[in-house]
């Protein structure tokens, strides 16, 4: 390993103990960049990889809220802004009992570069709390919203701080954390939030917008192989938005999706999985995806199991960190899988990684492949901006653009370092070397 990657992931483990997530996250970016370093000495003699480690601000607060029986709770808020020498912190909200600031340094250390693929004005930050929105009722999710907007607000600002949805923030959310800036500041500033509901400033296809990213990149990595998706049998993790919209699109364009899942277990429908139905049971009823087995006879909910046991052609973990372990990406290439494409932020862990690119598998990074939520955001900034709307039609034609562009990115990265199909490689440098040229330019801040 190049000696300077070594001496700055050795500090960023001495400055950041216990914190895994993070740590895998700078490892696995740090580590593709030896050969920009070689051939640009400039990096180390400005310190470049010591100023992309550290944040450039953490914040961790309380937040106190109260049931509807008058029980009075308290939880923790983290909004983290890593680096803004592309364009204001952007980058999601999420709301689970997991977050920790582990979990919000390693979200907001990857947003970088994915907002950096994208070749839009936004720089990497992430937020959100321990909150648990499961079982809540709209009053107490409402309250609990007012409470953390009411530490944050301070901190946010359409040219500063621009959070969206994540896991457990959808529209719902983001319109009682409007809500409560607008209050607040007596301001309407559309674009310092968005995830909006359309009509109240949201923009079309942000729902869809990383499930359908991560298809139109499957589609560009399968050009690459004379190949498409129509026939394909897939796998999909999860079933929240990225996921379902995951999975639509690559029925939309052919393919067969037989199985989905979420944290009780999973289901495994032969004959493809009816979208309107897992649409109607976790967007609608808010339940749990054993009650598709109800709806469809020939299908099997498997407890406690992960989708990864099913022949398929492509897989898609669409739902959470390190779901993806090296004994599942055996199966999965014994069960003939040759593309990988991460929906979610890291689901593929370091092992199986490796086990899947030295067995001839396309893998596709989180960073390059979900980077659709986040594009479409800034759409929406633009929208905002503009005071326009514009129609479905024009913000997928735009997603699909990006999309391509930052396929095309990763493959001529990985083109000229001898690399062509590595695309985890390609993201890295692609992502990296525009951040890095941007803190050269704005000297030492």
């Amino acid at each position: 390993m190049n000696t300077y990657i070594a001496d700055c992931l050795q500090l960023a483990q001495k400055r950041n103990p216990g914190q895994d997530l993070f740590l895998q996250a700078t490892k696995e970016v740090l580590e593709s960049l030896a050969p920009v370093i070689n051939e640009t000495p400039e990096i180390q003699a400005r310190s470049v990889l010591e100023r992309i480690l550290e944040p450039e601000r953490q914040i961790m607060f309380r937040v106190s809220w109260m049931d509807d029986s008058g029980n009075v709770h308290v939880n923790r808020g983290y909004r983290v802004g890593f680096n803004s020498v592309l364009g204001p912190y952007k980058g999601g909200l999420r709301f689970h009992p997991s977050v920790s600031l582990d979990t919000i340094k390693f979200l907001a250390f990857e947003q970088i570069f994915k907002n950096s693929l994208t070749g839009l004005s936004i720089g990497g930050g992430k937020g959100g709390s321990d909150f648990d929105p499961k079982g809540k009722s709209d009053a107490e999710i409402m309250r609990f919203c007012q409470a953390f907007m009411s530490e944050l607000y301070h901190f946010l600002g359409a040219d500063q701080d621009v959070p969206a949805g994540d896991i457990g923030v959808g529209a719902r959310e983001i319109g009682y954390l409007f809500g409560q800036y607008k209050r607040l500041t007596k301001r309407f500033e559309h674009g310092v939030l968005t995830g909006k509901q359309v009509g109240l400033g949201g923009s079309l296809v942000r729902k869809e917008a990383t499930g359908f990213g991560a298809v139109y990149f499957a589609q560009e990595m399968l050009k690459t192989r004379d190949d498409s998706l129509e026939g394909k049998t897939c796998l999909v993790s999860g079933s929240g938005n990225v996921a379902i919209y995951c999975a639509k699109k690559l029925q939309d364009l052919g393919a067969k999706v037989i199985a989905m899942s979420d944290s009780s277990g999973s289901i495994h429908d032969p004959q493809g999985i009816d979208i309107d139905i897992i649409r109607s049971i976790k967007e609608i009823n808010r339940a749990r995806i054993d009650e598709y087995e109800k709806h469809r006879p020939q299908a099997r909910f498997l407890p406690g199991e992960k989708v990864w046991r099913h022949a398929c052609d492509l897989a898609f973990p669409c739902a959470t960190q390190n779901e993806l372990d090296l004994e599942d990406a055996k199966t999965l290439l014994d069960n003939g899988c040759q593309v990988v494409v991460e929906g979610a932020n890291m689901p593929t862990t370091p092992e199986a990684v490796e086990e899947l690119q030295s067995r001839g598998a396309l893998f596709a990074p989180g960073k390059a492949a979900n980077a659709g939520g986040v594009a479409v955001s800034a759409l929406e900034m633009q929208q905002n901006a503009s005071l326009e709307n514009w129609t479905f039609k024009q913000v997928d034609e735009r997603l699909k653009q990006i999309m391509a562009s930052i396929h095309n990115d990763c493959r001529q990265y990985g083109k000229k370092y001898n690399r062509p199909d590595d695309y985890l490689f390609g993201a890295n440098i692609a992502g990296f070397i525009r951040v890095a040229h941007a803190i050269n330019a704005y000297g030492v801040i």
